[in-house]
């Protein structure tokens, strides 16, 4: 059989979703070739933020890596712009002067952004936020420069906005709107958010309209239409996006504001379609993700020559969870006319709820603070559900009936689970009855369910239960340490420990590990293990460690380090002082700056110059890079602040001296406060400590990051010693019983604060787990120091290929 050529051009999500899609139906009917403009493989642009935040990596939000293109013999050309279509020929011409001819044409070449046609526009330091290089190029902003302003009110820009807050600017959203989000909020909600997000240190000038962005080459700032101005080194412009239709218009192909498609989202000429943001469908160009994936299910049977269900369009919904605040709306929720509304608002927990009816019909939507129930509204809405059998004072509980199971035994088959992969009820459950999946950890590395934010975790759990049903497993819905292995960390510790596995291939080979060589996930992981479970006699494997850890100190963009030394609770002196500023000089440093922990970061170190920088500094590392205990951030206490009632820095220095060197899990963060005006942040560290009259009140849990945790008071004690030998107990419990790569946050809503304030009252089990960390800490030495005064691990640093 002769196969078909196909071609897709843009390698977005839509655009590889409907190749997904094909390849499920018919692997064996086309020769796939996709030409994709940015550098990358296919990635989940809706997760751009949590780069954006420095949380994350491009790799991590990969949707299919290189592999599954020549795994799936995909021709993918990255960096090359497909600029001519020839119907008549049947071929494309790319900007490398490259032809390809098709038989069948897939145009999926998303959105732009949209930009101000003011004046100023086009001077440097005003960016859009829409690709991988616009993150980017914001983080190197960020770098140099501290106030940013984001032109627009919208899902895309509130997100912006948080993560600029995290890269530690000054953020301003300026919106042309009375309230934020109107197009997903009624005005209640979008209070409550801007709320929530001004305590995050975000400002917001409502009702503005921009008139020009002025500065010489480089913005300086932004003036209103009402004759007001805004100073600014960085502008956002986040106020929309428009279908690119470019290419169709010089095609030839019917174009609106979108590319004109039909149910089959076949365009104006045979054998070319169009799918995603550049589609225009029923006069609507969709820019949410659900949409596009229903329609690339619709296209791929279309094109299979399978019997397709027309495309009808789509009910619209949004999640957004910005810094821990989670918000959700769908359908119509605008009440007025013939539609009423039933709403909740609980202003202490900050929570509101809003439904609106049509008679009888649920037809639109509003979550705040509490958004768990969204997935069973979003499903009633679509199929227009009469609500007359629910208790409606509890938000549309079916009576007599558990959410879940309600939820996943009325869905169809057709309907999304995962919005954020577009995996449908029905794949799944084909999953579970064609290939044996019996686990959410399963299901996610067979159909991608759950891959990206997790948020469909409980849904996946819940359809598993109600398809299995006697057969399911509760106590084998383990979370595997990664896709080589179906082995959870609890069953990897104990085989390390039952069977005396001391290398990191013997774990891998006795365990017998799918990939013998494991992955950038479980080999670091398993090192951590084996050192966590024999401190004293397991040598580290260097080689299994992630490329900041091997090299001590953070890789940059350009190829270049950054290097902390470690100042003790943030106190130094005029002699280190002196020695990183000659070190600064000497190795003509380019860029010095103070950190959020209290420490100076010597950033833009040559590779080759690591050894020398570390000796002439003469200071222990701070291990900046590290999944270790990092920093302890100190106000200056009872010595100096009339308001101090206990010396922070003593006990700040003492904390970090003890435990200096230690690897846990993930990196651990900590605070000490002489007062409870907490001017360390002691509340969203990892461990806090806040001097109170005669004692110490001691916070776990907290996270400034991207899920913005505020930390649990763990006990309250009277003594710095109390408070180092609870903080011992706690961090060492932590590493025996949190996942690699587990942040303190989530571990404690894990395991829960009770259990672990139940362990740690026990002074037993307390004085154990203290002389377990005292037996980790005793193997600890300066790794600069090592590498410094050896010669042969100099060679081996800069030899090896660097895991990345």
């Amino acid at each position: 059989m002769i196969k078909k050529e196909l071609v897709l051009v843009g390698n977005g999500m839509a655009g590889v979703k409907a190749i997904e899609e094909i390849l499920k139906i018919s692997k064996g009917q086309f020769e796939i070739t996709i030409f994709g403009r940015e550098p990358h493989p296919n990635y989940n642009r809706i997760l751009l933020t949590k780069v954006l935040q420095g949380d994350t990596e491009i790799k991590d939000i990969t949707i299919n890596d290189w592999d599954w293109y020549e795994k799936n013999n995909i021709r993918l050309y990255t960096g090359e712009t497909v600029v001519k279509v020839d119907s008549e020929k049947k071929e494309v011409v790319t900007d490398s002067g490259r032809t390809k001819s098709y038989d069948e044409l897939i145009i999926a070449t998303g959105s732009l952004p949209t930009m101000l046609p003011i004046p100023g526009v086009e001077k440097e330091g005003v960016v859009p936020f829409r690709t991988m290089d616009d993150c980017q190029k914001i983080i190197e902003i960020s770098k140099l420069y501290k106030k940013a302003v984001v032109i627009g009110g919208g899902l895309l820009g509130l997100e912006a906005a948080s993560g600029l807050a995290k890269l530690g600017m000054k953020v301003d959203v300026v919106h042309k709107s009375e309230y934020i989000m109107q197009k997903q909020l009624d005005p209640t909600g979008s209070k409550m958010l801007q709320k929530e997000l001004e305590q995050l240190g975000i400002n917001f000038l409502l009702g503005k309209d921009t008139k020009e962005i002025f500065g010489t080459s480089r913005v300086k700032g932004i003036q209103f239409k009402d004759g007001t101005k805004l100073e600014a080194d960085l502008v956002v412009m986040a106020v929309g996006i428009r279908p690119n239709i470019e290419l169709a218009k010089q095609s030839g192909l019917a174009v609106n504001r979108g590319i004109i498609v039909n149910d089959y989202l076949q365009t104006s000429i045979p054998h070319i379609y169009a799918v995603g943001e550049c589609a225009e469908h029923e006069g609507i160009a969709y820019g949410l993700v659900s949409p596009l994936f229903e329609q690339a299910k619709v296209l791929a049977e279309h094109i299979c020559g399978v019997e397709a269900k027309p495309y009808k369009g789509s009910v619209l919904s949004t999640q957004l969870k910005v810094s821990g605040i989670e918000v959700f709306s769908a359908g119509d929720f605008k009440e007025g006319g013939d539609k009423k509304a039933i709403k909740i608002f609980d202003e202490q927990d900050r929570i509101y709820k809003k439904i609106v009816l049509r008679g009888s019909q649920i037809v639109g939507a509003v979550l705040f603070g509490d958004t768990k129930e969204g997935n069973r509204l979003f499903s009633m809405i679509k199929k227009g559900e009469d609500i007359s059998h629910t208790t409606k004072v509890t938000i549309l509980q079916p009576v007599g009936e558990e959410v879940s199971e309600s939820l996943v035994a009325s869905m169809s088959t057709e309907e999304i689970i995962c919005g954020c992969n577009g995996v449908s009820k029905g794949a799944i459950i084909q999953a579970i009855h064609e290939h044996g999946c019996s686990s959410v950890d399963e299901i996610k590395a067979c159909t991608s369910a759950s891959r990206s934010c997790g948020g469909c975790k409980p849904l996946v759990a819940d359809l598993l239960k109600y398809t299995l049903g006697s057969e399911f497993d509760a106590d084998a819905q383990k979370e595997a340490i990664c896709g080589c292995t179906t082995l959870s960390k609890d069953e990897v510790v104990e085989e390390i420990r039952s069977k005396g596995l001391t290398h990191v291939k013997e774990v891998m080979n006795v365990l017998k590990w799918r990939n013998e060589e494991g992955c950038s996930k479980c080999r670091p992981a398993i090192n951590y293990y084996l050192g966590m479970v024999n401190p004293t006699e397991y040598e580290d494997e260097k080689e299994s460690r992630f490329v900041n850890e091997r090299m001590h100190a953070n890789i940059q963009k350009d190829g270049t380090y950054s290097v902390v030394p470690r100042m003790y609770g943030g106190v130094t002196n005029s002699m280190e002082l002196r020695r990183i500023a000659d070190v600064v000089d000497k190795f003509q440093i380019p860029l010095v700056k103070v950190t959020g922990g209290q420490r100076i970061d010597l950033l833009g170190v040559k590779k080759e110059d690591l050894p020398k920088v570390w000796e002439e500094l003469g200071m222990p590392s701070g291990f900046a890079y590290g999944k270790s205990v990092r920093t302890v951030k100190t106000c200056v206490g009872e010595q100096f602040c009339r308001f101090g009632t206990q010396d922070s820095i003593s006990l700040g220095i003492a904390l970090e001296k003890k435990f200096e060197g230690l690897y846990t899990p993930h990196k651990i963060k900590m605070a000490v406060s002489a007062c409870p005006r907490n001017c360390a942040e002691s509340g969203i560290k990892d461990l806090g400590v806040v001097g109170i009259e005669g004692g110490w009140e001691i916070y776990v849990g907290g996270n400034g990051g991207t899920h913005l945790r505020a930390a649990d008071l763990l006990t309250k004690v009277k003594t710095a010693e109390e408070v180092i030998e609870i903080a011992g107990a706690f961090l060492q419990y932590y590493r025996e019983t949190a996942n690699y790569l587990e942040r303190t946050s989530a571990w404690v809503e894990r395991v829960g604060l009770s259990h672990i304030q139940s362990i740690l009252d026990d002074k037993n089990k307390r004085k154990e787990l203290n002389a377990r960390m005292d037996e980790a800490l005793s193997v600890y030495k300066d790794p600069w120091k090592e590498i410094v005064e050896n010669k042969k691990l100099k060679e081996e640093l800069f030899e090896n290929v660097v895991m990345s």
